[in-house]
């Protein structure tokens, strides 16, 4: 196996904190690497040194010489004054990339609902870095280097991009927080994080576990064993995972290759994650029969209706996990049954007793002067657990990855996870027992999620949850629950399979654009039309190769009579009806290749 990137004894410091410490590591072709830790620790160092962004305080970093590497930053590198045609495609028309088959579909399921001419100035931020993420998975690469390449994507778009790595020869090293995802593409894992005893301690050091995170969370278990005393309550919450894995879904283990008797042995005593009718108990004690009702419900947004005379009714102890592609309403319904939303038509019943927080995708104002631990004591000093212990607001900042100075920091140098991880601790110090929460898991690292689990492991009230990751839904959630676009709330039984399967069934031109309720399905496609269809586009690209050849000859002849006004107006006007011809003749080369699919 080739070697394309080799790292020795490499140090890299900011400050007079050492991220990587004489870290020796090499990346071979084929590879398919994750790379773990928490905010900080310097994963997206590691990726930046191994690019050439960055240099080495010490050590050596070596790349084959023919290497060619693609890097997918945090922040996209996109021409403002480009349109998306220009800075994803290279300017080609559609009836070019539509030609190539990968290039289409890269194109249908990333830019799905973004105009190819539209300026790249006035994409949102996730439509940039869907279109970061497209320009790279175009291009022919050796290595791709992805930091958190699922950012802005859905379930099925996540799902897709990891087959479609899988397809590909390009070895890969990848920064995510998306545990599924991890699974589902890497064979190895290297966990960064700073070294604990000896001569380095708190110099960061990368550990590297074979298998995908399963695997990692297995060996990671072993060695935190062997930890001080001051790491058992990490140990802890990774037994904890460990156990939800082993007794999740069999794909969960199907594809790290570590011995099942040593998985059996470590979780033997550790019982389920949570017992379910337990806590539905303490939640029919607290809530009561009636939590939240949608009955008959229609909500509209601009001129789509998201739901259509709705009914939806959540019970105590309810655990349910909201899918659907982006735009589906998937926040406008927590937004409705939260009461900030009021609905075109039927109504929202809201029980007696609920008490009800929600966690929305924005990161709410602070007080920029404020303190971590005084914030948090002004809330609530002492919060009683579900097993009726107390635990103080020092220890359930701890919990949450607020240790030493970070305790006594001002709320405005906290960074952008640690808000998000701040925004949702003091929710959770409200005492609700109904959470609606939208996207949990933006900005926040694989430590503090599994936190975050075990802490709604023993929370016994109603939880909504709209999110993109899968893992977490598949682990904090009992039923899944999909915005189809018919203008229901449809129960899944098999969860975010079923949808994918539901999704993957629907024609091609439906999947960016979710037809409504009264529009049929797209008919099979008989031979007779396939037969039309290929000689339409043999027929229609011959036509665009003499109008492009006209094309060249007008431009020319427009540069050798610059001069001449009444020339120019005379060539500008064949120009333009050359232009409507080219536009035409590309619709229809469109529309017959969408029915060769």
């Amino acid at each position: 196996m080739a070697n394309l990137i080799s790292l020795e004894k490499v140090t890299k410091s900011y400050g007079v904190r050492i991220l990587l410490d004489e870290v020796s590591l090499g990346v071979g072709s084929g590879d398919r690497i994750g790379i773990v830790g928490r905010n900080g620790d310097g994963k997206t160092t590691l990726l930046d040194l191994m690019a050439g962004r960055e240099e080495a305080d010490s050590g050596r970093i070596a790349r084959s010489g023919s290497l060619q590497l693609g890097y997918l930053a945090q922040r996209d590198e996109l021409d403002d004054s480009h349109t998306v045609r220009q800075a994803v495609l290279e300017g080609r028309s559609d009836h070019e990339w539509a030609a190539e088959p990968v290039t289409r579909e890269v194109v249908e399921v990333l830019l799905a609902g973004v105009d190819l001419d539209r300026a790249v100035h006035g994409l949102s931020g996730g439509e940039r870095r869907r279109c970061s993420l497209a320009r790279l998975l175009l291009e022919p690469h050796d290595l791709m280097l992805l930091d958190e390449p699922t950012n802005h994507l859905d379930v099925e778009a996540v799902a897709w991009l990891a087959d479609h790595l899988n397809q590909r020869r390009a070895a890969l090293v990848v920064v995510t927080h998306d545990r599924w995802f991890l699974d589902a593409v890497c064979t190895t894992t290297w966990e960064v994080h700073p070294a604990v005893g000896g001569p380095s301690n708190g110099a960061g050091v990368v550990d590297v576990y074979d298998g995908g995170y399963a695997a990692y969370v297995l060996a990671r278990v072993e060695r935190q064993r062997q930890a001080a005393a001051s790491e058992q309550r990490r140990q802890n919450l990774a037994r904890k995972e460990l156990a939800w894995l082993r007794r999740g879904a069999p794909a969960r283990t199907s594809k790290p290759k570590f011995r099942i008797e040593a998985a059996t042995a470590l979780i033997e005593d550790v019982p389920p994650p949570r017992d379910r009718l337990e806590l539905q108990r303490f939640a029919t004690q607290r809530l009561g029969k009636d939590v939240l009702d949608l009955e008959d419900v229609d909500l509209v947004r601009g001129e789509r209706t998201l739901l259509d005379h709705a009914t939806w009714r959540l019970g105590p102890g309810d655990r349910i996990g909201l899918i659907g592609v982006n735009g589906a309403g998937k926040s406008s319904v927590l937004g409705l049954l939260a009461g900030r939303i009021a609905p075109d038509h039927g109504r929202v019943r809201q029980g007696r007793t609920v008490a009800l927080a929600e966690l929305d995708q924005q990161v709410s104002d602070v007080d920029p002067q404020a303190r971590v631990l005084s914030t948090v004591e002004g809330v609530r000093r002492l919060t009683r657990l579900s097993d009726g212990s107390d635990v103080s607001a020092t220890a359930m900042l701890e919990r949450f990855g607020f240790t030493g100075d970070r305790l006594t920091a001002r709320l405005g140098d906290l960074s952008g996870g640690e808000r998000r991880r701040f925004q949702l601790l003091l929710l959770l110090l409200s005492e609700p027992n109904v959470l609606l929460l939208d996207e949990p898991t933006n900005d926040l690292d694989i430590d503090t999620l599994t936190v975050l689990e075990d802490f709604l492991d023993g929370w016994p009230g109603t939880l909504v949850v709209v999110s993109h990751d899968r893992y977490f839904l598949e682990r904090v959630t009992d039923s899944v629950w999909a915005l189809l676009g018919d203008g229901r709330v449809s129960m899944l039984p098999r969860g975010v399979e079923e949808y994918l399967e539901h999704r993957a069934q629907l024609p091609v031109a439906e999947v960016a654009e979710q037809p409504s309720r009264d529009q049929p399905l797209v008919a099979p496609v008989g031979a007779a039309e396939l037969r039309t269809a290929r000689k339409t586009i043999a027929r229609v690209d011959k036509q665009l190769e003499r109008l492009a050849e006209r094309e060249s000859v007008l431009h020319a002849d427009l540069a050798a009579h610059a001069a001449d006004p009444e020339a120019l107006t005379r060539l500008g006007g064949e120009l333009a009806v050359l232009g409507e011809e080219k536009e035409a003749l590309e619709a229809e080369w469109l529309e017959a290749a969408e029915v060769l699919g």
